[in-house]
């Protein structure tokens, strides 16, 4: 399911409050954890994720582990209680697994859980919270984009050729692949873009409008 452009599978449950969703594999206890894509995005590109070990008796509300980026730190809280049984050792070495594939290969621990039956029963999935989560994305201001970005350019009150120079300057100091999520209150700014973009053959992936501000996610691909 998409809500305001962010997209939640249908076969998890979410805990909204704590920012994490959960799955159990059918007939077993063991249910496997993770962020929503939402506090992804708050969060920004992540730098460090620390998980607590195997063995590690968690209640729920208790921390899983900590995220970290150049702008947010905060702990990650298990929606269950019961043993970690697993972690997932690729965030430890690439933690920006967690923002690009939070729901698959950025999974964070698998739980071998205590009290399932009762906990469970606070998790929903997205069809019956799909009002909490359209309230929290429109909180928190969230914007999601198809290509999580790896660097941020807010020009707030720039005329849109200065921002154009700044955004070339960032371009040629980052690899090829690379997406950059650029902020922009021009009103010209849409035109602008495409125009650039056609110029320099470098790839406009997305263009949003929100109020007053333009948002766009432009990928490297020419060196």
């Amino acid at each position: 399911m998409k809500i305001n452009h962010c997209s939640f599978p249908e076969d998890i449950l979410y805990d909204i409050e704590n920012f994490v969703w959960s799955k159990t594999n059918s007939g077993e206890r063991i249910i496997t954890i993770g962020i929503i894509s939402c506090l992804g995005y708050i969060s920004g590109k992540l730098s460090n994720i620390n998980l607590k070990p195997v063995g590690i008796a968690v209640e729920r509300g208790k921390s899983l582990g900590t995220i970290e980026s150049s702008r947010y730190f905060g702990v990650v809280r298990s929606p269950v209680s019961g043993e970690i049984v697993e972690v997932n050792s690729s965030l430890s070495h690439n933690p920006v697994l967690a923002n690009q594939h939070p729901y698959t290969q950025g999974w964070f621990a698998k739980l071998r859980a205590t009290k399932i039956g009762d906990e469970v029963k606070n998790l929903q999935n997205i069809k019956s919270c799909s009002d909490d989560m359209a309230a929290l994305i429109q909180r928190h201001h969230i914007i999601c984009f198809d290509s999580f970005p790896d660097y941020e350019l807010f020009q707030v009150g720039v005329e849109c050729a200065a921002t154009l120079a700044k955004l070339d300057e960032l371009l040629e100091k980052i690899a090829v692949g690379n997406v950059v999520h650029l902020v922009s209150d021009d009103p010209t700014a849409d035109l602008e873009m495409i125009r650039w973009a056609e110029q320099t053959g470098q790839s406009l992936l997305d263009t949003r409008r929100e109020e007053n501000l333009f948002h766009f996610t432009i990928e490297k691909t020419q060196k």
